[in-house]
């Protein structure tokens, strides 16, 4: 009974100070899928304020064919949001990068050094969910061959991966940084993706956690994940390295 008792305990909140620096959101407005306006981007900012992070590093999606930002616009956006936040009183610190999806023309941004990175010239980069790009290592290897360290964003949620972990493991020897979701223990995005974040705390492998935030939805979910056993071993981890962006 006692026994019992200790698995079912619900665990307290984790302390989401600990990583002091969220590196992958949504958070400019109007430019992607994420806040609509300046105030849904303050309402995002204070939430995460609240949640204990000291610091944003917001990352609004770059695609060829659907979100055309630039690193002027995405900058240009940056300073808006500054600007506001220091109107509002918010005491967080607002950077920003991009999320770059592999497409035909990422190679061409690469080329011609016009990307932006963060922290120790990390680069984050998503890919397509349905099927992963035939030349992934290559692109791999060019961002590094030019000084790059590619991190991949939520690597937990592609499907064509969650049923062959080994996958995650070749990942990693070729290099490339594995970042995941915070939401992804709740089972927000599906039950695979949450078992494939699992196996991935369980192994040790993740490098950065992400609250890949877009609204007040996903503020609620973080919530809820607090209270989750694989985030608090997640967070607990040595390997993870918010902290020091």
């Amino acid at each position: 009974m006692a026994l019992f008792g200790l698995i079912g305990k619900k665990l307290a909140p984790a302390d989401l100070s600990i990583l002091k620096t969220d590196m992958h959101s949504h958070f400019i407005p109007g430019i992607d899928d994420g806040a609509k306006t300046i105030h849904d981007s303050l309402e995002l900012l204070r939430a995460m304020e609240d949640l204990g992070y000291q610091k944003v590093i917001t990352t609004p999606h770059i695609m060829s064919d659907a979100y055309k930002n630039t690193p002027e616009i995405i900058l240009g956006g940056l300073e808006k949001v500054r600007e506001a936040a220091a109107k509002a009183g918010l005491k967080i610190k607002i950077d920003a990068a991009a999320e770059y999806y592999l497409d035909y023309d990422f190679e061409r941004k690469l080329k011609e050094k016009n990307v932006l990175t963060f922290g120790d010239n990390y680069i984050l980069f998503e890919m397509a969910f349905v099927n992963p790009p035939d030349n992934l290592y290559q692109f791999v290897f060019d961002m590094q061959t030019m000084g790059y360290k590619p991190i991949l964003a939520h690597v937990e949620r592609y499907g064509f991966w969650q049923h062959d972990y080994g996958k995650y493991e070749e990942l990693a020897s070729r290099g490339i940084i594995l970042q995941m979701n915070i939401n992804s223990v709740t089972g927000h995005y599906s039950a695979e993706t949450k078992k494939a974040a699992q196996w991935l705390i369980d192994k040790d492998m993740i490098s950065f956690v992400g609250s890949d935030c877009h609204h007040m939805g996903h503020i609620e979910l973080i919530q809820k994940a607090r209270t989750d056993k694989y985030l608090h071993k997640l967070l607990t981890s040595k390997r993870l390295l918010n902290a020091t962006l």
